[in-house]
């Protein structure tokens, strides 16, 4: 059994439903080595999370060795090899002769392995046969058969996989029906596979939790009407904000005005309204920041004193929107936050479609906040909670999307939360929404690459990037991400031992940089330090293909362009530092000592803060098994 908390693949099946395995650890998928590590790790490793490790479990539990920090591989084979000799084997039981079909029924790995293989080189009526006989023995829980219909070309196997899925009762199919949610289905489909959610959510509290998201997700019963307010939105402009001077003699009108009548309640509300857009105002955090050790006392002092305005007209009988968002942002800026998301519910629902006022916007985020505190708060207690929570949070974050003073943090925050509770069709869109109104946005970028490497893989999200490239209306910034694209596709290709690619990827990350210098000659040094890092990595698969000169050249190229880049980690925890320490010994056994001088006399010119091996190269004591079986200090030492 292998486990691991490292992802070496970006995903574990392909766009076409197909196994991914690790390149690391061969057997298993990424996700299923992750997924056994904290098991693992509860059970055998008490409490020492180290690697490589290696631990011989009997079928009682007992431990028969457990090997890490050892010094060569040659010790640790050699506990394989004593623990698999010594140990009392007990033959497999017979398995008998059974039909293609009969073997779906069967939990056997080589039989899953034996009747997917079978699947994708078989002809639709086979399929369909495969897939009946699975539909009959749902006990026999066959994911990766009902996974590969599920992606496969023809609709009739697309129905029976989610038909298959809809029926199941195991916990086990919990993922696959988020992702087949994923997909574009008839309405009545797409309510049967939420139905299955709901009843696996008899037994399984995430499975509860995944329900309630996508009930939420596809109700109209919000507190705010998005359809009203998206209409009233388009092409919704703001005016220019008021100036300083502006504001406080509005500020000095409205406290005149309320001397005169001071039991008015709408001249009290104006006060409150009037005090708080002074508390926010920028003029105002800029005069505060000149003196930093009052500052945060005063500006606690400006929310009181809106608040104490608001809480007046409110005792003297005013009721309106502005009264509730003005306690509610006052509450918020003061640490009252169950005040403040009470009140931003009410101001919420009461707030008119399309207003574009700086107050509407932010009692629309905190009741947004609200919302996601209440339903995360839910989840972590495994406490049921009701779908609307859900339809809120979506409708007044795609309202946020479209306020002309929304912003790119209610972009990423609406987006992490989908993610996270399984609604990834919901969160692609309204991260591409975000990206069509931020298009420079380094983190919603960031969250882009993620996404099309996690859902469907390196080539597809390189692609990406070309396709809206070639789009008369692309950002003229949006070639050096895809620059960054193409760095991150060369790293994926390389954690999937796929050299080839990989140095593709450098190539077409370095012809972007280049293009990227050549329109926008502000942009040169931010180019040329990504263009160091991808010459570091090109460099490095050079020199694991034996083309030294090569490499020697890459690297060389990397501390010219930018010298201060040579200690910066990769996606792969290498540097073009400590790539060099290597290189420089493969050009000495090599014979090449006349590169090897040049190289050295490069690595010395950086900087001395760039010439740094990263923390984590630092050798640990071996475990006392590592010792017995030759792997530590005075032991033996594997034919070194």
């Amino acid at each position: 059994m292998i486990a691991s908390v490292y992802r070496h693949n970006p995903s574990d099946y392909d766009e076409a439903g197909h196994r991914i395995e690790c390149p690391r650890f061969h057997g298993v998928t990424c996700g299923e080595h992750i997924t056994m590590e904290p098991i693992v790790y509860e059970r055998f490793l008490d409490g020492t999370r180290v690697a490589p490790r290696h631990i011989m479990v009997e079928l009682d539990g007992s431990e028969t060795y457990d090997v890490f920090y050892a010094w060569d591989t040659d010790s640790v084979f050699r506990a394989i090899r004593e623990g698999i000799e010594n140990r009392d084997r007990q033959p497999n039981p017979p398995r008998g002769d059974r039909s293609l079909l009969d073997k779906v029924a069967s939990r056997d790995a080589a039989d899953r392995e034996e009747v997917e293989a079978a699947y994708l080189a078989g002809d639709p009526e086979l399929k369909q046969a495969l897939l009946q006989a699975a539909l009959e023995s749902p006990e026999a829980e066959q994911s990766g058969l009902v996974r590969l219909a599920l992606y496969d070309l023809d609709e009739n196997l697309n129905k029976m996989a989610r038909l298959s899925l809809a029926q199941s009762n195991s916990t086990q199919s919990i993922d696959l029906i988020l992702e087949a949610l994923r997909g574009v289905m008839p309405e009545d489909e797409r309510a049967q596979l939420v139905a299955a959610l709901q009843r696996l959510g008899q037994q399984d509290v995430r499975a509860r939790t995944l329900a309630n998201v996508q009930q939420g997700l596809g109700g109209d019963t919000a507190a705010v009407d998005a359809g009203s307010w998206n209409a009233a939105l388009q092409g919704a402009e703001y005016p220019p904000p008021p100036s300083a001077e502006e504001i406080e003699a509005k500020l000095d009108a409205v406290e005149d005005s309320v001397a005169e009548e001071p039991a008015d309640p709408q001249a009290q509300l104006e006060v409150a309204v009037a005090a708080l857009e002074f508390a926010v105002a920028p003029s105002t955090a800029a005069r505060l920041a000149r003196n930093p050790a009052t500052a945060e006392r005063f500006s606690r002092a400006y929310y009181q004193d809106a608040l104490d305005a608001a809480l007046e007209a409110e005792r003297l009988g005013a009721e309106d929107w502005q009264l509730d968002a003005v306690v509610a942002i006052c509450s918020f800026r003061l640490g009252d936050t169950a005040t403040a998301h009470a009140r931003a519910e009410a101001a919420a629902a009461a707030l008119p479609p399309g207003d574009v006022s700086w107050n509407g916007m932010a009692v629309l985020d905190i009741f947004a906040d609200g919302r996601r505190r209440a339903i995360a708060d839910a989840v972590r207690a495994k406490r049921d909670w009701p779908a609307q929570w859900m339809s809120d949070l979506h409708a007044t974050y795609s309202i946020l999307a479209q306020h002309p003073l929304g912003n790119v943090v209610q972009v990423m925050t609406h987006h992490d939360f989908l993610v996270a509770l399984g609604a990834e069709r919901q969160a692609g869109r309204a991260l591409q929404n975000g990206l069509d109104r931020y298009p420079e946005s380094w983190d919603l970028h960031q969250r882009f690459r993620d996404r099309m490497l996690r859902l469907r893989g390196v080539e597809a999200m390189e692609t990406a990037y070309a396709r809206w490239l070639e789009q008369e209306d692309a950002p003229k910034t949006l070639r050096w991400y895809a620059g960054y694209a193409s760095i991150a596709a060369a790293e994926a290709w390389r954690k999937s031992n796929r050299p080839e690619p990989a140095l593709a990827a450098y190539d077409r990350a370095l012809a972007h940089y280049e293009a990227m210098i050549a329109a926008d000659e502000a942009t040169r040094a931010n180019s040329l330090t990504y263009m160091a890092m991808a010459l570091a990595g090109r460099a490095r698969l050079k020199m694991e293909a034996q083309d030294l000169e090569g490499a020697f050249a890459d690297l060389t190229r990397s501390f010219e362009l930018s010298p201060s880049t040579a200690a910066v980690l990769d996606g792969l925890n290498l540097s073009a530092y400590v790539t060099s320490v290597t290189l420089r010994a493969r050009l000495l056994e090599a014979g090449k000592d006349a590169l090897a001088v040049k190289l050295l006399e490069a690595v010395n010119a950086l900087p001395e803060e760039a010439r740094q091996r990263p923390a984590y190269d630092t050798p640990g004591a071996p475990s006392s098994d590592a010792s017995r079986f030759g792997g530590g200090p005075g032991g033996r030492r594997g034919g070194r």
